[in-house]
């Protein structure tokens, strides 16, 4: 192993050292990284702080067209909790096994990404490489919780606007075999509650119009759509195609004995982008209606339907990014992501978003026991990022 090569797999031990663990982080040890990075880079370096105690950094390379929209490479610097009992080696001691694993916190969501954005541009510029489109590597907080005091507020924020971006690129998933893998929507996130109400009486009695009939109908009908989507997944649909649906709150009576006044039943719902979301919402009303008199639906909370990035040839940055990677003779699979990044928000802003991960050859342990990266696939991960981006900054 070379002298710049350990510093390269030494950098990434640093950042993955610092134990940013929701909740109620401290990101000023995050902040004080990155601006070291920035001032070895010889790069500007600008921190908003839009929120207390949840600051954006973002390290900017211009390029020689400036005036060009932007490219923007966005991470996380948020992890979720461990239980390290059930690790082989201390989540945030960055420990490389013997047969090359690094073992951390973060090293596959998402700090290895988020330095493989930085290997690259130190990469290519320590190269001399100058590119077309000046290029913003972001750093934000609180993904792993929502991302309301992140990614959504600042971009809405003139400071985000400045930055001019015309294409970002930001998380997806490792591929555990050879392929690549890659997102370029997002299912709509809309956890609901369904509230019913019924006259109290006494237990032994079978009252009309009472609150446990009304919600067993309700209940009936959510697990019939489950059910269907369900087997849509068993023969081969993906998940990002499919509305995932799940029980997972109840809530209401006070006595064994009594018949409640109210029951409550709470769903973790996912709509894929391509479903009229207010066909749907008109459904599960109508069950509501159907239930009986005194049932209401409300939504925790009532994400935006957002448009994927359309895969089509018409955005020239896929087109030249899905190059690169066949040109080097890897396959990307590009799908809409199961879960949530932080690209939904900057879609929201009309700017394409592809969800991407330089990972391979790699166990998927996102949140996961003995999360890790092996050395080899990390610097494989920078090549491919400048690649990459050389070819969507000269766009």
């Amino acid at each position: 192993m070379s002298a710049i090569k350990d510093e390269v797999i030494e950098r990434f031990r640093e950042y993955l050292r610092i134990p940013s663990v929701q909740p109620d982080v401290d990101y000023s040890d995050c902040v004080k990284f990155l601006k070291g990075q920035a001032k070895d880079l010889d790069l500007p370096v600008s921190v908003h702080e839009l929120v207390p105690r949840k600051p954006v950094v973002v390290i900017t390379w211009t390029g020689t067209n400036p005036e060009l929209p932007s490219i923007l490479l966005n991470s996380h610097m948020d992890v979720v909790p461990v239980y390290e009992e059930h690790w082989t080696h201390p989540p945030f001691e960055a420990v490389i096994s013997e047969d090359g694993f690094i073992y951390a916190r973060g090293t596959q969501d998402m700090k290895g990404v988020g330095m493989m954005h930085l290997e690259a541009v130190r990469a290519l510029k320590n190269n001399g490489v100058r590119l077309k489109r000046t290029v913003h590597v972001s750093f934000v907080p609180d993904e792993e919780i929502g991302s309301a005091d992140g990614m959504e507020v600042f971009s809405k924020s003139e400071e985000f606007r400045r930055l001019n971006v015309g294409f970002g690129l930001d998380e997806s998933m490792p591929g555990t075999g050879d392929v690549y893998e890659a997102f370029n929507g997002e299912r709509t996130s809309r956890p609901l509650k369904v509230t019913c109400t019924g006259i109290p009486g006494h237990g032994s009695l079978l009252n009309d119009n009472t609150a446990g009939e009304k919600l067993h109908y309700v209940i009936s009908k959510f697990m019939k759509l489950r059910e269907e989507e369900r087997k849509k997944l068993v023969s081969g649909t993906p998940y990002g195609n499919v509305i995932t649906v799940n029980l997972t709150q109840t809530e209401g009576g006070v006595l064994v004995n009594v018949l409640p006044e109210f029951l409550s039943v709470s769903f973790d719902m996912r709509i894929p982008p391509d479903l009229d979301h207010q066909e749907l919402e008109d459904m599960i009303k109508s069950w509501c209606e159907e239930a009986g008199d005194g049932v209401t639906l409300e939504y925790y909370k009532k994400n935006p339907e957002i448009k994927s990035t359309r895969i089509d040839g018409s955005i020239p940055f896929w087109t030249a990014m899905k190059s690169v990677v066949n040109d080097m003779g890897y396959k990307m699979n590009c799908t809409i992501c199961p879960g949530a990044t932080d690209a939904r928000f900057v879609r929201n802003q009309g700017i394409p978003v592809i969800s991407f991960s330089p990972i391979i050859n790699t166990p998927r342990l996102l949140h996961a026991h003995d999360e890790r990266i092996h050395v080899d696939e990390y610097r494989r991960g920078i090549s491919v990022m400048e690649k990459i981006l050389t070819a969507v900054a000269n766009v």
